[in-house]
Protein backbone atom coordinates (compact mmCIF):
# COMPACT_ATOMS: atom_id res chain seq x y z
CA UNK A 1 0.00 0.00 0.00
CA UNK A 2 2.96 2.29 -0.42
CA UNK A 3 2.35 3.68 -3.91
CA UNK A 4 0.18 6.52 -5.14
CA UNK A 5 -1.67 4.02 -7.33
CA UNK A 6 -2.72 2.07 -4.25
CA UNK A 7 -4.23 5.21 -2.76
CA UNK A 8 -6.20 5.86 -5.95
CA UNK A 9 -7.51 2.29 -5.98
CA UNK A 10 -8.63 2.62 -2.36
CA UNK A 11 -10.63 5.78 -3.17
CA UNK A 12 -12.21 4.35 -6.32
CA UNK A 13 -13.30 1.19 -4.53
CA UNK A 14 -15.31 3.06 -1.90
CA UNK A 15 -18.98 3.84 -2.51
CA UNK A 16 -20.64 7.03 -1.34
CA UNK A 17 -21.57 6.96 2.32
CA UNK A 18 -24.92 7.98 3.74
CA UNK A 19 -24.57 10.38 6.66
CA UNK A 20 -26.89 11.55 9.41
CA UNK A 21 -25.97 14.81 11.12
CA UNK A 22 -27.26 15.71 14.60
CA UNK A 23 -27.65 19.38 15.63
CA UNK A 24 -29.09 21.47 18.45
CA UNK A 25 -28.28 24.99 17.27
CA UNK A 26 -27.21 26.91 14.20
CA UNK A 27 -25.33 23.98 12.70
CA UNK A 28 -22.28 25.78 11.29
CA UNK A 29 -20.26 22.55 11.16
CA UNK A 30 -23.20 20.83 9.46
CA UNK A 31 -23.24 23.59 6.84
CA UNK A 32 -19.49 23.28 6.22
CA UNK A 33 -19.76 19.52 5.72
CA UNK A 34 -22.75 19.99 3.41
CA UNK A 35 -20.77 22.51 1.33
CA UNK A 36 -17.80 20.11 1.19
CA UNK A 37 -20.10 17.39 -0.13
CA UNK A 38 -21.39 19.70 -2.85
CA UNK A 39 -17.89 20.60 -4.05
CA UNK A 40 -16.66 17.00 -4.01
CA UNK A 41 -14.37 17.02 -0.98
CA UNK A 42 -16.50 14.51 0.93
CA UNK A 43 -17.56 11.25 -0.74
CA UNK A 44 -20.95 11.04 0.93
CA UNK A 45 -24.42 12.52 1.26
CA UNK A 46 -26.36 13.88 4.22
CA UNK A 47 -29.55 11.84 3.93
CA UNK A 48 -31.19 13.02 7.16
CA UNK A 49 -30.74 15.65 9.87
CA UNK A 50 -31.61 14.88 13.49
CA UNK A 51 -32.43 17.97 15.56
CA UNK A 52 -33.10 18.26 19.29
CA UNK A 53 -35.11 21.42 18.54
CA UNK A 54 -37.41 21.42 15.50
CA UNK A 55 -36.96 25.17 14.96
CA UNK A 56 -33.20 25.49 15.49
CA UNK A 57 -31.04 27.13 12.83
CA UNK A 58 -29.58 23.84 11.62
CA UNK A 59 -33.06 22.38 11.11
CA UNK A 60 -34.20 25.44 9.18
CA UNK A 61 -31.13 25.22 6.96
CA UNK A 62 -31.84 21.54 6.28
CA UNK A 63 -35.42 22.37 5.30
CA UNK A 64 -34.14 24.95 2.82
CA UNK A 65 -31.90 22.30 1.26
CA UNK A 66 -34.58 19.63 1.12
CA UNK A 67 -32.90 17.39 3.71
CA UNK A 68 -35.37 15.28 5.76
CA UNK A 69 -35.52 16.16 9.47
CA UNK A 70 -36.08 13.93 12.49
CA UNK A 71 -36.69 15.39 15.96
CA UNK A 72 -35.02 13.59 18.85
CA UNK A 73 -35.66 13.40 21.75
CA UNK A 74 -39.36 14.09 22.21
CA UNK A 75 -40.27 17.73 22.71
CA UNK A 76 -41.45 18.79 26.16
CA UNK A 77 -45.08 18.96 25.07
CA UNK A 78 -44.82 15.54 23.45
CA UNK A 79 -45.97 16.83 20.08
CA UNK A 80 -42.78 15.83 18.23
CA UNK A 81 -39.80 13.56 18.65
CA UNK A 82 -38.91 9.89 18.58
CA UNK A 83 -38.04 7.32 21.22
CA UNK A 84 -34.51 5.83 21.10
CA UNK A 85 -35.90 2.63 19.56
CA UNK A 86 -37.79 4.50 16.84
CA UNK A 87 -34.78 6.72 16.19
CA UNK A 88 -32.70 3.64 15.33
CA UNK A 89 -35.50 2.35 13.09
CA UNK A 90 -35.69 5.71 11.30
CA UNK A 91 -31.94 5.88 10.67
CA UNK A 92 -31.99 2.32 9.36
CA UNK A 93 -34.78 3.36 7.00
CA UNK A 94 -32.48 6.01 5.57
CA UNK A 95 -29.68 3.39 5.35
CA UNK A 96 -27.34 5.62 7.37
CA UNK A 97 -23.70 4.48 7.43
CA UNK A 98 -22.27 7.07 9.83
CA UNK A 99 -23.51 9.68 12.29
CA UNK A 100 -21.88 13.09 12.82
CA UNK A 101 -22.80 15.13 15.88
CA UNK A 102 -22.39 18.82 15.11
CA UNK A 103 -23.28 20.87 18.16
CA UNK A 104 -25.76 18.29 19.43
CA UNK A 105 -26.20 18.79 23.18
CA UNK A 106 -28.21 15.73 24.20
CA UNK A 107 -26.72 12.45 25.43
CA UNK A 108 -26.82 9.80 22.73
CA UNK A 109 -28.91 6.79 23.80
CA UNK A 110 -27.10 3.50 24.38
CA UNK A 111 -29.41 1.80 21.89
CA UNK A 112 -28.11 4.01 19.10
CA UNK A 113 -24.47 3.49 20.10
CA UNK A 114 -24.96 -0.27 20.02
CA UNK A 115 -26.65 -0.02 16.61
CA UNK A 116 -23.76 2.05 15.15
CA UNK A 117 -20.53 0.81 16.76
CA UNK A 118 -17.48 2.91 15.86
CA UNK A 119 -19.69 4.92 13.52
CA UNK A 120 -20.71 7.97 15.58
CA UNK A 121 -18.44 11.02 15.80
CA UNK A 122 -18.71 14.19 17.87
CA UNK A 123 -16.82 17.48 17.86
CA UNK A 124 -16.00 19.24 21.13
CA UNK A 125 -14.50 22.76 21.44
CA UNK A 126 -11.59 21.89 23.75
CA UNK A 127 -8.60 19.58 23.80
CA UNK A 128 -10.14 16.55 25.45
CA UNK A 129 -9.88 15.05 27.97
CA UNK A 130 -9.59 18.58 29.42
CA UNK A 131 -12.76 20.68 29.76
CA UNK A 132 -15.15 17.93 28.74
CA UNK A 133 -18.05 16.08 30.30
CA UNK A 134 -21.56 16.97 31.36
CA UNK A 135 -22.11 20.73 31.53
CA UNK A 136 -19.12 21.60 29.35
CA UNK A 137 -20.50 22.97 26.11
CA UNK A 138 -20.45 26.19 24.09
CA UNK A 139 -19.15 29.29 25.81
CA UNK A 140 -18.92 27.46 29.13
CA UNK A 141 -15.97 25.55 27.70
CA UNK A 142 -14.11 28.63 26.48
CA UNK A 143 -14.67 30.52 29.73
CA UNK A 144 -13.34 27.56 31.70
CA UNK A 145 -10.26 27.34 29.48
CA UNK A 146 -9.42 31.02 29.96
CA UNK A 147 -10.08 30.95 33.70
CA UNK A 148 -7.82 27.92 34.13
CA UNK A 149 -4.83 29.71 32.63
CA UNK A 150 -4.37 27.02 29.95
CA UNK A 151 -2.14 28.24 27.15
CA UNK A 152 -3.69 26.08 24.44
CA UNK A 153 -7.14 24.96 23.39
CA UNK A 154 -8.73 23.71 20.19
CA UNK A 155 -11.32 21.29 18.83
CA UNK A 156 -11.38 17.53 19.38
CA UNK A 157 -13.21 14.99 17.24
CA UNK A 158 -13.90 11.75 19.04
CA UNK A 159 -15.95 8.60 18.71
CA UNK A 160 -19.07 8.57 20.87
CA UNK A 161 -19.63 6.19 23.74
CA UNK A 162 -22.34 6.16 26.42
CA UNK A 163 -20.91 9.12 28.35
CA UNK A 164 -20.23 12.78 27.57
CA UNK A 165 -16.90 13.36 25.78
CA UNK A 166 -15.13 10.15 26.86
CA UNK A 167 -14.94 8.24 23.56
CA UNK A 168 -11.71 7.56 21.70
CA UNK A 169 -10.04 10.69 20.30
CA UNK A 170 -9.64 10.73 16.52
CA UNK A 171 -8.38 14.24 15.67
CA UNK A 172 -7.38 17.48 17.37
CA UNK A 173 -6.24 20.96 16.34
CA UNK A 174 -4.25 23.24 18.64
CA UNK A 175 -5.26 26.88 19.08
CA UNK A 176 -3.17 29.18 21.32
CA UNK A 177 -4.96 30.97 24.14
CA UNK A 178 -3.81 34.58 24.00
CA UNK A 179 -3.27 36.76 27.10
CA UNK A 180 -5.98 39.19 25.97
CA UNK A 181 -8.50 36.52 24.96
CA UNK A 182 -12.14 36.68 25.89
CA UNK A 183 -14.39 33.64 25.60
CA UNK A 184 -15.88 35.11 22.42
CA UNK A 185 -12.48 35.67 20.78
CA UNK A 186 -11.23 32.20 21.66
CA UNK A 187 -14.50 30.61 20.52
CA UNK A 188 -14.23 32.29 17.12
CA UNK A 189 -10.71 30.97 16.51
CA UNK A 190 -11.57 27.47 17.72
CA UNK A 191 -14.64 27.44 15.47
CA UNK A 192 -12.51 28.23 12.42
CA UNK A 193 -10.45 25.13 13.16
CA UNK A 194 -13.60 23.08 13.80
CA UNK A 195 -14.88 23.84 10.32
CA UNK A 196 -11.66 22.64 8.72
CA UNK A 197 -10.95 19.55 10.79
CA UNK A 198 -14.50 18.20 10.73
CA UNK A 199 -14.59 18.35 6.93
CA UNK A 200 -11.25 16.54 6.77
CA UNK A 201 -12.46 13.86 9.17
CA UNK A 202 -15.76 13.46 7.30
CA UNK A 203 -13.77 12.97 4.10
CA UNK A 204 -11.56 10.33 5.76
CA UNK A 205 -14.61 8.57 7.19
CA UNK A 206 -16.34 8.39 3.81
CA UNK A 207 -13.11 7.25 2.12
CA UNK A 208 -12.72 4.48 4.73
CA UNK A 209 -9.34 5.88 5.77
CA UNK A 210 -9.91 5.49 9.52
CA UNK A 211 -8.13 2.45 10.98
CA UNK A 212 -7.92 1.14 14.54
CA UNK A 213 -4.61 0.39 16.19
CA UNK A 214 -4.32 -2.81 18.22
CA UNK A 215 -4.64 -0.83 21.46
CA UNK A 216 -7.96 0.65 20.33
CA UNK A 217 -6.69 4.06 19.19
CA UNK A 218 -8.24 5.27 15.90
CA UNK A 219 -5.94 6.80 13.28
CA UNK A 220 -6.53 8.57 9.98
CA UNK A 221 -4.65 7.25 6.96
CA UNK A 222 -3.27 9.96 4.69
CA UNK A 223 -5.07 10.26 1.36
CA UNK A 224 -1.82 11.02 -0.46
CA UNK A 225 0.34 8.37 1.28
CA UNK A 226 -1.53 5.42 2.86
CA UNK A 227 1.59 4.59 4.89
CA UNK A 228 1.29 7.84 6.86
CA UNK A 229 -1.26 8.42 9.64
CA UNK A 230 -2.49 11.25 11.81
Amino acid sequence: MGSDDDGVELKQGVGRKKLAVFVSGGGSNFRCIYDAILDGRVNGDIVVLVASKPDCGGANYARDKGIPIIVYPETKDGSEGLSPHNLVIALRKYKVDHILLAGYLKLIPAELIRAYPRSILNIHPSLLPSFGGKGYYGMKVHRAVITSGARYSGPTIHFVDEHYDTGRILAQRVVPVLPTDTADKLAARVLQEEHQVYVEVAAALCDERIIWREDGVPLIRSKEDPNNYS
